[in-house]
């Protein structure tokens, strides 16, 4: 048939444009494969995770004496649902390893498919095998180990041997929401990465129809019908999605596995997800998602609706129309109550600065043309704005790139500060020593009270939780919320930041003259510092004035911080502890002097500064697989711009090889096209950054309130634009560098200056 060899004679002709488009399909369906791989991954894990946590229980004798291996064997043989947990602290720089038994733990899942998960191979990253665990616990001296036996909340206590009883068992700090805050953002980033392949493919497609067009009208003055060429261009555009986007699901998907062991050891330390959590996800949506995106973006090229004429406005009216456009989604966001109203808003802020962003750009260099009085200059503004309005889709995608990698990278950035700021509050105090149960509280006071150890350089305070009641304006119980009590009000708790708080809120605090809440709270009652607070504890009413408010991320549940020297006499915790930093005094005086006020041989221990190790460098695990996303993304919007510039000048290099037969030297022209390139993509880079600060406000202060009830403080970092600024500017100087070797090979005076092809003038 010579139909298929006349209509794809152009791919042979320009080979580059084929293989620009199919690596852009590729590395494109790639990168959102990967992203979206991970986020359901992580998504499917989290749905497990209030099962999982409940799940974290562990094994104690009732002597107090610490568990061994002969008591794992013995719960085993009992029949108890157990599994060793062996931690392994060793000197820097080694740090913390876990070793775990797969094998026994295959009953905390139902079904064979949990078995085969616990089976696979451990990679060390901190988990590995017991029996590894256990050989490096004797190993070395300076080497201090702690097993822990686990069960699942199903377990029936009852049928535990005698001299077994349940107990909780935390494996980090409590960050709850916190880890799907993270997930909407990576489900944020699959969104922006599929505009932005949508506009690449868009801009690389569109280019290549323009230039086919007259090969197009040949075809059709020697009979083709113009339905059977469509039929011919979609069959072109699916077979093409079908060979690009299968391997590139394919590579989504390795490289989605190559970083999810980090990932995947980052959730499992921090948010308490189990290992064994599913994962669960075919090629199937991959494969169609990409395939709808690549087709609809080329179909616009290919079918044309009849009276298309009539429906171009007026530039000036598209002008008018994406700054109303534009306007209205900044109002919107700021009014909105709503995720889905603020995803809409986003939309229409992007819509209309991607309309207005290249438009800025050719109405500069046009109001600049028409100011020069020296030709040259006068070419070199003409020119510039014959670049914005024939490089529309690449600017706008590389700008949206720059966009959301300044927005991400900000976001990332005060999550770390954050979230650093965060465990200081909740783990100031260097140990937490959990209250046996059954024992009281009072003894152990009055000891720490009169302590020789801690008088000098040491602090403490006690911990209580509970539940508390929050009382309506008709005086009737109404809501129940969490109680959080300290006393004495050490120095540790002063240290505390405070988003909003009274002039002396710690003194009074101190004297019990007032309580705090915590973010969450504050926004669902529009609590406010000065407001009084009505609450219910024990059955016994308080009404006392908020003191202050304080953040208290990844967790949605309401909290109202207390002197525990309020709480009534017949108030029952539910669980108690103390905080302590030893000072220069030695942590083991302090726990024996303790075991023996309380008349136990084992206390639970837990060193704070090993738990904020851990969740550093399993968070850090996160932030790099964020910015590694992100960074993916900008690259493949900098190279399909640095591709279509490449493309786009090679059509005008007749224009600019006139210059040089007006006299101009070679050296001067290559100094124009620098300029010109440079200009152009560090103008875009400056049309990004409000977006970008704009997009850092909406996630931080819409976004995350009304998803998960608290937010992030603002924060922009302007050393980061600076980095931007560079790598627009290297990307213009790729442009003109290639520009500048297409000028030494002949080129022919274009066929049609008014053309689609790059001719205008």
């Amino acid at each position: 048939m010579i139909l298929l060899p006349a209509l794809f004679s152009h791919y042979r002709r320009h080979p580059l444009q084929l293989v620009a488009l199919a690596v852009m399909i590729v590395v494109a369906t790639m990168l959102w494969t990967g992203v979206s791989h991970l986020t359901d991954q992580a998504r499917a894990s989290l749905g497990q995770s209030e099962r999982a946590v409940e799940e974290r229980r562990q094994v104690e004798r009732t002597d107090g004496q610490e568990v061994t291996v002969q008591d794992f064997v013995t719960l085993r043989r009992a029949g108890t649902c157990v599994m060793p947990w062996l931690e392994v602290v060793r000197p820097a720089p080694a740090g913390r390893m876990i070793g775990i038994d797969p094998l026994a733990a295959a009953c905390f899942q139902d079904g064979s498919d949990g078995v085969e998960r616990w089976n696979q191979p451990l990679d060390g990253k901190p988990f590995l095998d017991i029996s590894e665990a256990a050989a490096m616990a004797g190993s070395a001296d300076g080497v201090r180990s702690e097993l822990s036996l686990l069960v699942p909340d199903r377990s029936d206590p009852s049928l535990f041997p005698p001299g077994y009883r349940e107990t909780a068992f935390s494996l980090g700090p409590d960050t709850g929401e916190l880890g799907d805050s993270f997930l909407l953002n990576l489900d944020a980033l699959g969104f922006l990465v599929l505009l932005i392949t949508a506009l690449l493919l868009r801009s690389v497609y569109h280019l290549g129809i323009a230039q086919r067009r007259d090969s197009f009208v040949l075809l059709q003055r020697f009979g083709v019908q113009r339905s059977m060429l469509n039929r011919m261009l979609v069959l072109e555009i699916v077979l093409l999605a079908l060979v690009c986007i299968v391997p590139g699901v394919w590579l989504g998907r390795l490289l989605a596995g190559t970083v999810g062991g980090g990932f995947g050891q980052a959730l499992e330390g921090l948010f308490d997800i189990p290992l064994y959590a599913g994962q669960g996800e075919t090629w199937l949506i991959p494969v169609l998602t990409m395939m709808a995106v690549v087709v609809s973006v080329c179909l616009a090229d290919v079918l044309k609706l009849p009276g298309q004429a009539l429906l171009h406005p007026s530039p000036r009216r598209i002008r008018m129309l994406a700054l109303a456009v534009l306007v209205a989604g900044l109002v919107l966001a700021l009014l909105a109550s709503s995720l889905a109203t603020v995803f809409l808003a986003v939309a229409l802020v992007f819509a209309g600065a991607g309309i207005l962003a290249p438009k800025a750009i050719a109405g500069v260099a046009r109001w600049q043309a028409g100011r020069q009085q020296e030709p040259l200059k006068r070419w070199h503004y003409s020119e510039l704005g014959v670049l914005a309005r024939r490089l529309v889709l690449p600017l706008v995608a590389l700008q949206f790139a720059l966009a959301m990698v300044l927005a991400v990278q900000a976001l990332v950035t005060v999550f770390e500060a954050t979230f650093d700021q965060w465990l200081s509050q909740r783990l100031a105090a260097d140990y937490f020593i959990e209250v046996p149960a059954g024992a009281d509280n009072r003894p152990a006071v009055e000891w720490l009270q009169a302590s020789q150890v801690l008088s000098e350089t040491g602090q403490w305070h006690r911990v209580v939780r509970g539940e508390a009641r929050l009382v309506a304006e008709s005086g009737e119980p109404e809501q129940t919320v969490d109680m959080f009590a300290v006393a004495p009000v050490s120095p540790m708790l002063r240290r505390w930041t405070l988003q909003s708080a009274a002039e002396k809120a710690w003194p009074e605090f101190r004297a019990g003259q007032g309580l705090m809440v915590n973010e969450q709270l504050a926004r669902r009652h529009a609590f406010a510092v000065g407001d009084t607070l009505s609450v219910v504890v024990a059955g016994e009413p308080l009404s006392l004035p908020v003191l202050g408010v304080y953040p208290d991320y990844g967790r949605p549940a309401g909290e109202v911080l207390l002197n525990a020297e309020q709480l009534p006499d017949s108030f029952v915790p539910s669980f108690e502890s103390f905080s302590i930093s030893p000072g220069r005094a030695s942590m083991a005086e302090v726990t024996a002097g303790l075991k023996q006020v309380w008349n136990v041989e084992h206390l639970t221990v837990r060193d704070n500064q090993r738990v904020r190790a851990l969740a550093d460098a399993v968070f850090d695990q996160t932030f790099l697989l964020t910015r590694a996303m992100t960074f993916v993304t900008l690259v493949l919007a900098a190279i399909a711009l640095l591709i279509m510039g490449w493309v786009f000048f090679s059509t005008r290099v007749w224009y600019f090889q006139l210059l040089a037969v007006w006299g101009m030297r070679r050296r001067e022209l290559a100094g124009q096209l620098v300029r010109l390139s440079v200009t152009l993509t560090v103008g875009i880079a400056v049309l990004a950054l409000p977006l970008g600060v704009w997009l850092t406000w909406v996630l931080v202060h819409r976004i995350n309130p009304l998803a998960f009830g608290w937010s992030l403080p603002m924060a922009v970092y302007p050393e980061f634009w600076l980095e931007l600024g560079m790598l627009s500017l290297i990307v213009g100087l790729s442009i003109a560098g290639l520009m500048r070797r297409q000028l030494r090979r002949p080129a022919s005076m274009p066929t049609s200056a008014s053309g689609q092809t790059g001719g205008e003038r």
